[in-house]
């Protein structure tokens, strides 16, 4: 069967691509940036740090994670999904898209509810834009999304292989999203049709908030598009657009312990 070998490498798969991805943006973003990051080996070294705590959080809090899960569903065939006589392709492929959907409909909620904004925020309040902001959530929001994400997998019965194949995009799109970039118009314009780009996803990290409040995709921009919030282009330059929020914006704000602790204070 596929996914107790899955379960047994998936951890690796997810690590090689997301660090293949990472060296080829960081090579990128250092020959060729579009607005260039200030003290940038800082950043990285800061984000992976806050991405590393998240992830001992969801060691130390679950004892299996969304693809166990996903194994779970392989084995007893429970959820929805697995109710119907699918052939496997179209049932892993509906799997990604589903969970590309709930990802695209959690940041929406997280961006409306107070109580979620306040641990989002964290992840806006950077005030540059490089692959690293694609990688800084807040512990709590990390362990949130996972439930999320559980609860997902197994109400909808998506194996573990759609699992796995989302959670390797998810990681790869969001450094891509989020990276200081500028691609060629053309290809730009033809990406954007399907994935989340760089110029898309940065109008979503503006300090306006009706901007702030727009592109909420990871992956795919079709969300967007089907559900209104999709927004072509920045009123400001975007070489030049205030980045992040109206609070926090204090050059002392971007240090690690403070960025820890912002969802617990309230700036005016």
């Amino acid at each position: 069967a596929v996914s107790p070998w899955l379960l047994e490498h998936a951890t690796a798969l997810r690590l090689g691509t997301f660090f293949g991805v990472l060296v080829l943006l960081i090579g990128a973003e250092v020959t060729r940036p579009f607005r260039g990051a200030p003290r940038r080996l800082t950043r990285w070294v800061r984000h992976l740090s806050i991405a590393t705590l998240g992830n001992l959080a969801l060691r130390l809090l679950f004892p299996m994670l969304a693809i166990g899960f996903g194994g779970l569903v392989d084995e007893h065939s429970v959820g929805l999904l697995q109710t119907f006589d699918l052939p496997r392709w179209l049932l892993i492929v509906l799997g990604v898209v589903a969970l590309d959907l709930a990802i695209y409909t959690q940041h929406r909620v997280f961006h409306r509810q107070p109580l979620l904004w306040r641990l989002h925020r964290m992840h806006h309040s950077d005030t540059a834009f490089d692959a690293s902001t694609g990688i800084r959530f807040h512990p709590i929001e990390i362990v949130v999304s996972m439930l999320i994400k559980i609860g997902v997998v197994v109400v909808l019965g998506i194996p573990a292989l759609a699992v796995l194949l989302f959670e390797i995009l998810l990681s790869a799109t969001s450094l891509f999203s989020h990276a200081d970039i500028r691609l060629p118009a053309k290809l730009e314009s033809n990406l954007r049709q399907l994935l989340v780009t760089p110029d898309l996803h940065r109008i979503h990290h503006s300090v306006l908030r009706h901007e702030t409040n727009s592109n909420f995709g990871f992956c795919l921009s079709l969300w967007d598009r089907l559900f209104g919030s999709y927004r072509a282009a920045p009123e400001r330059d975007p070489q030049s657009m205030p980045i992040g929020l109206g609070e926090f914006r204090e050059p002392e704000e971007q240090q690690f312990l403070r960025v820890l602790s912002q969802p617990f204070r309230t700036q005016k």
